[in-house]
Order: structure tokens, then C-alpha cells, then sequence
């Protein structure tokens, strides 16, 4: 069924539709977005379309060419190994920034998505364990009371978050990483900022190492071709 959008914050909403589609791989890596088309799609305007698809190509998702319209960006697997090193130093820093200034009622946040995340990996829950976990390190970073950092790990996490299947591959499994996320906020609770610190790097180094020791194995050449459902 084709959405409907009033008026108000029509490009956001434009856009809000578009990133899910993106990360869902509904609209896979390579798909034309044309503006015409896109515009009677949705029945807007292509002044909200336009709005939208920058935002959309700052959030690392879309690649605007000019006089030759949009698509949806590719990532190769050694981007995605670069995108996981720096976000490994965003989120030591953010916790190092985190720990002295964390309260009760932020510990109590973190706990209760770690607990979100437990459920849905009990049930299997693929898709609802992602949105939990990027939720926890969003709201870490937001703790560190740094702007600009936050805005820099929201990029990475939109760059990176089509391969949520991949990284899951290359970690394990969902138990694993509920048990990781349990020891970082265990650290943070004990105001221990060098052992939160550390297991936050371990975390977000894992899959990165993985994928770099396939680097050149035929299955991650394909990467950016996959297509998980949502």
C-alpha cells in the first residue's frame, strides 16, 4: 500500500520512509532513485524528495550524482572493516566520557535494553534485537555528552546497518552478544572506566577482525549484493 504523508515535515517523512526501505533491503545497494518516479509513488511534491535524499546521502545511504539522479549507495567489505575501526575508538571514547557522568535512572535505560535484547534473542527475534542493541550504544554515546561524536556513530550505524544478518554471522549468535553487552553496562555500573572501555572495544572489534580475515573470500564479494528480508 502506498504511504500517505500530509504536509508537515513532508521530507522527513519522505525520508523516514525511504531509510526503511533502505535498510530493510527492500531497496537493495544499486537501486535508481528517480525523483519522478519516486514522486508519484508516494504522491508528493519532488521538492520533499529532494529534501529527503540528502539527508539521506549525509547519513552515508545514498549517493546523489548530478543531472543523473540517485541510488542507493554500496558499501564494499573493506569499508565496512574501516567503518568498524572507527567506531570501535567512537564508543571507547564514549564510554570513557560516559562513566563519570552516567546516573541511576541512565543505568536503569541501559539495563532495560539489554533486557529487550535478551527476550528477543530467547525468542529469535532477529529483527527486534537489532533495533534494542542500536539503541543501547545510540543512547551510550548520547551519554557521553558529546554532540558530535553521537552524530558521527549514527552515520556509521545507518552506513553499516543494512549487514545486520553479516555481522551476526561473523559474531555468533544473538546469546553472545546479550552476554557482551551485560559486561559493558556490569563496568559502567562499577564506574570502571578502563574495563568498560575495553570490553566496548572487544565488542565492536569482533565482527570487524572477522570480516577482515575473509577479506578477498568469495562470499564477502558478494556482501553488498545480498538481499535479507527485514
Amino acid at each position: 500500500m502506498t504511504p500517505a504523508f500530509d504536509n508537515s515535515t513532508l521530507w522527513q517523512r519522505v525520508y523516514e520512509h525511504l531509510h526503511s526501505e533502505i535498510m530493510a533491503n527492500r531497496l537493495p545497494p544499486g537501486t535508481e532513485l528517480s525523483e519522478v518516479a519516486l514522486s508519484k509513488q508516494l504522491s508528493v511534491s519532488r521538492g520533499p524528495i529532494r529534501e529527503a535524499m540528502g539527508r539521506l546521502a549525509a547519513d552515508g545511504l545514498v549517493t546523489v550524482r548530478p543531472r543523473r539522479g540517485a541510488e542507493v549507495r554500496a558499501i564494499t567489505p573493506r569499508e565496512l572493516v574501516d567503518a568498524y575501526q572507527v567506531r570501535e575508538a567512537l564508543e571507547v571514547l564514549a564510554v570513557r566520557l560516559a562513566v563519570p557522568r552516567v546516573s541511576e535512572a541512565d543505568l536503569d535505560s541501559l539495563s532495560e535494553l539489554v533486557d529487550k535484547m535478551a527476550e528477543h534473542a530467547k525468542n529469535d527475534s532477529v529483527a527486534d534485537f537489532f533495533t534494542a542493541n542500536v539503541s543501547f550504544h545510540d543512547l551510550l554515546c548520547e551519554l557521553s555528552g558529546n554532540e558530535k561524536l553521537v552524530e558521527v556513530h549514527r552515520r556509521l550505524v545507518a552506513e553499516t546497518g543494512r549487514f545486520q544478518p553479516q555481522t551476526l554471522a561473523l559474531r555468533g549468535n544473538l546469546e553472545n552478544s546479550v552476554s557482551e553487552h551485560r559486561a559493558i553496562l556490569a563496568a559502567i555500573r562499577e564506574h570502571d572506566a578502563d574495563e568498560a572501555a575495553a570490553l566496548a572495544a572487544a565488542h565492536v572489534r569482533v565482527p570487524g577482525e572477522r570480516l577482515r580475515e575473509s577479506l578477498g573470500a568469495q562470499e564477502w564479494d558478494t556482501l553488498t549484493a545480498s538481499r535479507t528480508p527485514g
